[in-house]
């Protein structure tokens, strides 16, 4: 366990048919949903797990998921809220490279970013399924230094553990903290989307491979039985609501 403090980071939202948060199911059923990232602070530095996505990329890009996303809602503008400047964050922990988790990426001049090796190599040459996801390449702005997250499960410091769960993309990835004084956090990113999909077991229509997504679904269950953890959800909206936001922070 480690002292930490941790800020759920508002990114605005985004609109998708039903049938793409629960894979078939519902479909011609538009869904809004938050997007936001966590930031960590940590004895060992300030981390950011995601970052959010740029307005103007999915304006020109993706237009159709009608996205709402005010000048607050931007990275720098959500440091701030949490007493932080862009540049004193030592480094961005990516779940994954899909546009609405890389957004913010390009305000952070001194972050390394940490990937896996192969969602890396899949963003920077994406199959034409995955085109439209890795829409934004961002991430990969000058000066970027990239190091790598391997094995399934990675000690990233004291108290963060990285456990690789793939299936949505390739190289996912969920990251458990364990702050001293309150129970585990557990953000699974896109594993799957919401609390329903989490207790039917099924994952979006968005993915790289179905099978390993659901087994993935079964793995960060055992693993937040097994800690205990509180689960936090990537697309919810009535979930979000619940969460504290920044300048709000758990610890």
């Amino acid at each position: 366990m480690a002292k930490m403090k941790v800020w759920l980071l508002d990114s605005g939202s985004l609109v998708i048919d039903r049938a793409h948060v629960i894979w078939n199911i519902d479909p011609g059923n538009p869904v809004r949903f938050p997007v936001y990232s966590v930031l960590v602070e940590h004895p060992d530095g300030l981390f950011l797990f995601d970052s959010g996505y740029d307005l103007d990329l999915v304006n020109e890009k993706l237009p159709f998921e009608l996205p709402e996303q005010t000048e607050k809602q931007t990275i720098p503008a959500q440091l701030e809220l949490c007493g932080f400047k862009p540049e004193q964050v030592d480094a961005v922990i990516n779940s994954h490279l899909h546009f609405d988790h890389v957004g913010g990426q390009k305000h952070l001049p001194n972050a390394v970013t940490w990937v896996d090796v192969d969602e890396l190599r899949h963003a920077k040459v994406p199959e034409s399924f995955e085109a439209l996801g890795y829409a934004d390449q961002g991430f990969d702005h000058p000066g970027v230094t990239y190091k790598y997250l391997e094995g399934e499960e990675m000690r990233f410091a004291e108290g963060i553990q990285l456990i690789h769960t793939p299936g949505h993309t390739v190289g996912h990835y969920s990251m458990l903290l364990t702050p001293e004084g309150r129970k585990p956090m557990f953000f699974i990113a896109d594993v799957t989307y919401t609390a329903e999909t989490w207790e039917m077991e099924r994952i979006s229509g968005f993915h790289n491979n179905p099978t390993d997504g659901v087994a993935s679904v079964r793995k960060i269950k055992r693993i937040a039985a097994e800690s205990g953890a509180d689960v936090f959800f990537s697309h919810d909206i009535d979930e979000w609501n619940s969460y504290r936001h920044a300048p709000e922070f758990y610890e």
